[in-house]
């Protein structure tokens, strides 16, 4: 019976065999199909987004059709378009409109930065930044004078940085830029130009601060598409992660994986003392005042010698522009009042209408973002004392105007406590 019984067994176990491999088979089938369809979702994904990002082909296009129809003029117009000497490199693109892209100019290395829509726009969520016209590149239109386009000029700055004693010197500025050939004349394809990229944040916050070290030198233009210097270091602390591995890492843990990843510390107080300088050249500059709006430190990088340069400009809007926008804004809530990631205003609730004045001044942002930055290794013997200015400085409320005293004394005061604490070190 027993014999009988082991020969039963031995019967079944080929089809328990053949059973667990057809499981098993299955199981590897469907596992290989489900990797198959996930990596071709992403691949799909990540090659839509880089479609829709990446459309500096286009953009280069546009410029170049403008160009050899004599519509725009610039000093890179004949390097991207005839020579091909400046060349479009890897792509930067954070949103379809505005295209960047890393590039070279013949020895110069540069990020090339165009506009590629067309459409007006003036979303204050989104953009201040303003083309009045259907099609870009139509004014001034033919016909108009030198004269008459100074005239220009100098309203549409009014407007954007309003009503400044040493204007006019503003405008001797910014048409010394459109004459980029140095010939002393404006022709009509320069002026068009000049026009476009004037209505544009960034390259008006270029053109007031251009003999500034902490912003990017402008290399050359064609139409709206502008080459800027580029920066090694084009971030103030952090680590580039692949987008799946970004969606399960908490915030927590990226935060601290950021600040991992930071030159010594001697360094970075040099790096946030050139932050500070950057707050006093947009806080009652030269050229009027501006407004930091997006203090992250994805937006601002660093060189080889460590200064701080900034990398978008796009959300440091002129304070007049701002203020006129949020006076006409509706709101029903002071949540319907912000701009950017850190320019808030208050809503007056009598007039459903927000209020012209930011609550948190540039220099209280830029401390939010340096806080954890600088304590980070921080030498024992100024700890403390670095900890009490940063969270003063972190509390400033209100406006910068209505506290100018106690601003400039909590800026000054972490700038020299920086500055004597890596002056006598080579970092220095």
């Amino acid at each position: 019976m027993a014999r009988g019984l082991f020969s039963l067994l031995w019967l079944r176990k080929p089809i328990y065999i053949q059973a667990r491999f057809s499981y098993l088979h299955m199981k590897y089938l469907f596992f290989s199909w489900l990797a198959v369809f996930v990596g071709s979702w992403v691949v799909y994904v990540e090659y839509s987004s880089y479609s829709e990002l990446c459309r500096g082909h286009e953009c280069k296009n546009a410029i170049c059709d403008k160009y050899r129809t004599g519509a725009i003029d610039g000093s890179a117009c004949s390097s991207l378009c005839e020579k091909e000497t400046l060349y479009l490199g890897k792509c930067l693109s954070a949103k379809p409109n505005v295209q960047v892209y890393s590039g070279g100019w013949g020895d110069l290395e540069g990020v090339i930065k165009c506009q590629i829509e067309k459409v007006p726009r003036y979303d204050l969520g989104a953009e201040i930044e303003k083309r009045n016209e259907e099609s870009p590149f139509n004014k001034p239109t033919k016909g108009t004078s030198v004269e008459k386009f100074k005239e220009m000029v100098f309203n549409h700055l009014k407007t954007k940085v309003g009503e400044l004693s040493n204007l006019p010197d503003l405008v001797t500025l910014v048409l010394s830029v459109a004459d980029y050939n140095k010939d002393g004349l404006i022709s009509l394809p320069e002026a068009r130009s000049m026009w476009t990229l004037l209505q544009l944040n960034e390259f008006l916050l270029v053109a007031v601060l251009r003999d500034r070290e902490h912003t990017p030198k402008l290399l050359g233009f064609c139409g709206d598409l502008y080459v800027m210097e580029k920066v090694p270091y084009g971030s103030l602390y952090g680590i580039s992660l692949p987008w799946l591995l970004e969606l399960w890492i908490p915030a927590g843990v990226r935060r601290s994986m950021d600040q991992w990843f930071t030159p010594s510390w001697p360094r970075k107080a040099k790096i946030s003392i050139g932050f500070l300088e950057l707050v006093e050249d947009v806080f009652h500059g030269t050229f009027g005042s501006f407004l930091m709006c997006d203090v992250r430190a994805a937006g601002f990088g660093y060189n080889d010698r460590h200064d701080l340069k900034v990398m978008d400009a796009r959300h440091i809007v002129p304070e007049a522009t701002f203020q006129e926008a949020m006076r006409e804004r509706r709101c029903a809530a002071d949540k319907d009042c912000l701009y950017g990631a850190d320019c808030r205003t208050s809503c007056d609730l009598t007039k459903h209408r927000c209020t012209p004045e930011v609550t948190r001044p540039n220099l209280a942002k830029v401390c939010s973002t340096l806080k954890d930055y600088l304590l980070r290794g921080v030498p024992a013997d100024i700890q403390e004392e670095l900890e009490k200015q940063l969270y003063a400085c972190i509390a400033l409320k209100g406006s910068a105007e209505e506290m100018e005293m106690e601003h400039s004394l909590i800026l000054n005061n972490l700038k020299t406590l920086l500055w004597k604490k890596i002056s006598h070190t080579k970092d220095s």
